[in-house]
């Protein structure tokens, strides 16, 4: 049973705890197991009904999950001889993103993750996964590391949004970002970037150029999150849900528009009620297309990412 319900699983919540409640009181294989069997495959047949109609907005509040599984759970339960690599030999480690290499099946890879925390300590020392100038410039070195060995890059976009605090300004936060999309167009390795939460404004593209980019089902990616679009179309955040749906924000939208190039399923009710399954199912993708961008000549990156992005958006040209 999960133990935090969103507003539209309320309807989940009294056949969950009377799954809970017999488990605990006799255990799956008891006198009740039949009965037992019988609840789940109700609550199953309602995850479906749920999760097969979600709105933009629910599948933003699906993103925001806080049990859902974060940076550290996917490259934990992906690669056991991770290494992290720390700091950005200029001002300090920010830990709101976590950078290192590790082996995916044999397959050497370089990870960049913004990660959040899971209560109020861990949040603040993540900064709620809002990443600083030195967090850009840390993973900027770990993707140069990465191209020095030949080894893909695999960043994992969870955020919502670049760090706004005086301090961060002070240290270059645009500058840090922008250096990032300038020497990530050029970097001469693969790129796979994972939409595994939110992917909201600067904040996510100071990470997110790539040659391939993936969305799990329930995230969303865009340049200001539905609340911040809300409160400067309508003055007014509680519109959230209709700034959501002006914006397109799913993954299917950003397939239709050209940016997103996959998207990845997450097991009935969300990648929160069953995060194993989830790393297994993107593990098995990312094997997959990392297979697909080692054919890739490395001095065809720039080219190749140039004509990628060029292709996004619509223009005009007035003689």
């Amino acid at each position: 049973m999960a133990d935090y319900l969103l507003e539209f699983e309320k309807p989940l919540e009294e056949i969950e705890q009377r799954i809970l409640a017999m488990e605990t009181s006799v255990g799956e294989d008891g006198a009740d197991a039949g009965k037992i069997r019988e609840l789940k495959e109700e609550r199953d047949k309602k995850l479906t009904e749920i999760y097969g109609s979600l709105s933009r907005w629910q599948r933003v509040q699906l993103a925001r999950h806080p049990n859902r599984p974060y940076s550290m759970d996917y490259i934990k339960e992906w690669c056991p001889d991770f290494t992290e690599l720390h700091g950005d030999r200029h001002f300090a480690d920010d830990t709101s993103v976590v950078c290192g290499l590790g082996s995916m099946d044999g397959v050497p890879v370089f990870f960049v993750g913004q990660q959040k925390g899971r209560n109020t300590k861990e949040n603040l020392y993540r900064n709620f996964g809002m990443m600083r100038p030195e967090g850009y410039r840390k993973a900027l070195r770990i993707m140069k590391l990465a191209e020095k060995f030949n080894r893909p890059v695999v960043t994992l976009v969870d955020t919502p949004g670049a760090y706004p605090g005086i301090g961060a300004e002070e240290r270059g936060q645009g500058e840090a970002i922008a250096k990032n999309l300038l020497e990530m167009a050029a970097l001469k390795t693969p790129i796979l970037t994972i939409i595994i939460g939110e992917g909201a404004s600067g904040g996510a593209l100071g990470i997110g150029v790539c040659d391939k980019m993936l969305m799990l089902e329930n995230t969303w990616y865009s340049v200001i999150s539905p609340e911040g679009c809300a409160s400067i179309l309508w003055r007014d955040s509680a519109k959230a849900s209709e700034a959501a749906d002006a914006m397109k924000v799913t993954p299917q939208d950003l397939i239709d528009m050209g940016i997103c190039d996959r998207v990845v399923p997450e097991p009935i009710g969300g990648a929160h009620r069953n995060p194993k399954e989830t790393a297994d199912i993107l593990k098995s993708v990312i094997l997959e297309e990392l297979k697909t961008l080692s054919t890739v000549d490395k001095q065809s990156f720039l080219d190749n990412r140039i004509a990628r992005y060029q292709k996004m958006g619509v223009f005009r040209e007035d003689s």
